[in-house]
């Protein structure tokens, strides 16, 4: 193995590990949530406006932190969110109102930006865009794993034998104490890019770049009917399965668990179709998923009641056709469509643009579930996917060849 191999390999390892990492300090809060309305007495409305603090500055934050990226570095970036991340989560056991909780959450949210603008730049420097589709798509199970080891990971912190007198916050302090471990691991693994050049773009030409792209509108419209029902799916299916499955809280942890472990195998299945089959083109491949995605919504609510083998196969397939297209929309489609000294900022972008539809998700969910009850809600969920589907579809040959050409001669 040359050395430039193993510093690819290196740097794979630690951005891997870095995005993984970012969701210990995200994905606990959905764990936390049936015990903080059990301890607590958090209502919905509590939790959603809880969620939407977060949400709001993790999608705006997105536009701020991927043009910081661009402009003053990526791993600088990267790390502060890291660090500003775990310390909010940490700080989260120090009170109990709700307030105290919206506020430590709106933070997390702008910490917890900063870490895919910057990271998909970084590994747009070192991989290879003639393999892209495939390395993306298996660098992008980070946070496929991720969510689903930080769920296991907040559920045995919260709920296992450590500290029982702590309760809950053991949901906390747990995961902030580990993302502050892998901060250190990326800080000695990573090398931003792999010359000494540093380019260097201006916030102006950046925004010119990314907003005359009709390619990133497509991508960005998509994503944000993707991010409404994938988040949605993160924070609330643990409720779901306490309140209409009758679950206990460990239970609904540990089996909303498997939505992020099944749909580990979305996002490989998504990439190698899309570079080995369809000759790198993204968007036909994420609209057939999105169309799989909606009739799974659809008929999820049912499915879930005939017991808890049929509840775990329905969330895995789920799971696989909510990841496949996230990872190839957010990943090497974003990479295709971005020129490498605005890689953040389009990344920002459409993360933002997707991220709007995590804003709403919390509110759709609370009013659905309090007008139409769980069952109407994965309805809405459908209609959402299907959108997205529709939106890909309208530019079924675009990508291909073209994407590849253009960075080549950037």
């Amino acid at each position: 193995m040359t050395d430039a191999q193993r510093k690819v390999r290196e740097v794979f390892a630690g951005t891997w590990l870095s995005y993984a990492g970012y969701y210990l300090c995200r994905k606990n809060f959905s764990v936390l949530m049936p015990l903080l309305v059990r301890d607590l007495h958090f209502s919905k409305d509590d939790l959603a406006q809880v969620i939407f603090f977060f949400s709001l500055a993790y999608a705006a934050g997105q536009f701020l932190t991927g043009t910081l990226a661009d402009r003053l570095g990526a791993k600088t970036v990267v790390a502060v969110g890291m660090v500003l991340s775990a310390g909010c989560t940490l700080a989260m056991t120090w009170g109990s109102t709700l307030w105290f909780f919206a506020a430590m959450q709106l933070i997390n949210g702008l910490a917890q930006s900063a870490g895919w603008p910057g990271l998909l730049k970084i590994t747009g420097a070192w991989f290879d865009p003639s393999r892209r589709g495939v390395l993306m798509a298996w660098w992008s199970t980070n946070y496929v794993v991720g969510g689903f080891l930080a769920t296991i990971a907040a559920t045995w912190f919260a709920t296992g034998p450590l500290a029982p007198e702590w309760g809950w916050k053991r949901g906390a302090a747990g995961p902030a104490f580990l993302l502050g471990l892998i901060t250190l691991v990326f800080l000695v693994l990573v090398k931003e890019r792999p010359s000494e050049a540093d380019p260097r773009i201006s916030a102006g030409r950046a925004w010119r770049q990314v907003l005359s792209s009709p390619q990133i509108h497509c991508i960005a419209a998509s994503y944000f009917c993707l991010k409404l029902t994938r988040y949605s799916f993160l924070y609330w299916l643990p409720l779901y399965m306490a309140e209409r499955l009758r679950y206990r809280a460990a239970d609904a942890g540990y089996s909303s668990s498997v939505y992020e472990l099944a749909g580990f195998l979305g996002a490989p299945l998504a990439g190698y179709i899309s570079d080995k089959w369809m000759g790198g083109r993204r968007f036909p491949v994420g609209a057939a998923m999105l169309f799989g995605l909606a009739m799974g919504c659809l008929v999820y609510s049912q499915i879930s009641l005939l017991g808890v083998a049929a509840n775990l196969a329905a969330i895995s397939t789920i799971g696989i056709l909510t990841y496949g297209p996230d990872t190839l929309l957010s990943g090497a489609a974003t990479q295709d469509a971005a020129n490498p000294e605005a890689m953040a900022t389009a990344s920002g972008y459409i993360n933002g643009i997707g991220s709007a539809g995590q804003v709403v998700s919390p509110f759709v969910v609370a009013a659905a579930v309090r007008q139409v009850g769980w069952d109407g809600l994965f309805v809405i969920f459908a209609g959402a996917a299907l959108l997205g589907a529709v939106i890909l579809a309208a530019r079924w040959k675009m990508g291909g060849e073209e994407p590849q050409a253009r960075l080549a001669n950037a």
